[in-house]
């Protein structure tokens, strides 16, 4: 257990540089999560060939790995709309309600019971979030972005409910290579539709995104579900925006204020009380 909590705090850390490149990328989200997906489909490809490891799926698979992908890629476009409305703290902070939507869904999937423990530190997660909001104006972009985060959140939270099914039968990188193939095809219409002036400037910093943040973070993450509940990795993936945070304080000299600052000592808070839980477990 002590192996996957490692791997799932180094798949988080990989995975928080998603607000700091979100915010710096100056290209649509569309086409940043287009592009992003096509190096990632590269990335993994070459990686699963090298590893020779199967790219078969059996048939009654393949539609839910497709509406996964499909979750996948909506979950990351509103995520990027989230982060350029507001900043790194806001953006990254907004989607951890994702825990508790898990928590509250994931009984309906596998039919599991209710824990008291998970709903609490969800709870800890929604007041964290209170402290985000500004105003209740869908005016205010702030406030906006929180909204389109919570979109993104319900997302990847039926994403990794779906997948959890599935990603014991298969090795993560295999799933998540279909998951970046049906975004890359899902998006082709967005080179066709926004201004692309200025994208090869833009591409050293979306083949980070491809490989660092997509190509390790997410395959490491998913990797994890073999062995810990959707429940625990949600909310022991609720550490992923103080790395953010840390990191866009670093590279965007973006301070966030007391609110921020309450708000994230909360998340912190219920993933270290879900961390001790699983160790001990």
């Amino acid at each position: 257990m002590k192996n996957q909590i490692l791997q799932i705090n180094l798949a988080m850390l990989f995975i928080s540089t998603s607000g700091v490149l979100g915010r710096y990328i100056a290209l649509p989200p569309m086409v940043t999560i287009g592009l992003r997906a096509i190096g990632a489909v590269v990335l993994l490809g070459i990686f699963i060939k090298w590893r020779k490891i199967s790219f078969t799926l059996a048939q009654k698979d393949t539609g839910i790995i497709i509406l996964s992908g499909v979750l996948m890629g909506a979950h990351w476009v509103t995520y990027f709309y989230s982060l350029q409305l507001s900043n790194v703290a806001i953006g990254m902070l907004s989607l951890f309600t994702f825990p508790v939507m898990t928590s509250l869904l994931e009984p309906l999937f596998f039919k599991t019971s209710f824990s008291k423990m998970h709903l609490f530190l969800g709870l800890l997660v929604i007041v964290g979030i209170y402290f985000l909001a500004p105003e209740f104006d869908t005016e205010n972009d702030y406030f906006l972005a929180i909204l389109i985060g919570l979109l993104s959140a319900l997302c990847y939270a039926v994403r990794n409910l779906l997948v959890k099914s599935k990603i014991k039968n298969y090795n993560g990188s295999v799933v998540m290579w279909y998951q970046v193939l049906v975004i890359a095809v899902m998006l082709v219409p967005a080179y066709f539709v926004f201004d692309l002036e200025g994208i090869q400037s833009q591409l050293p910093y979306i083949g980070i995104l491809a490989l660092v943040t997509t190509a390790l973070g997410h395959t490491l993450f998913l990797s994890t579900l073999k062995y810990l509940s959707v429940t625990t990795a949600s909310l022991m993936s609720s550490v992923q925006p103080i790395f953010g945070i840390i990191l866009g304080i670093i590279l965007l000299n973006e301070v966030p204020g007391w609110r921020t600052v309450v708000g994230g000592a909360l998340i912190l808070v219920s993933v270290v009380v879900e961390s001790m839980r699983s160790v001990s477990k």
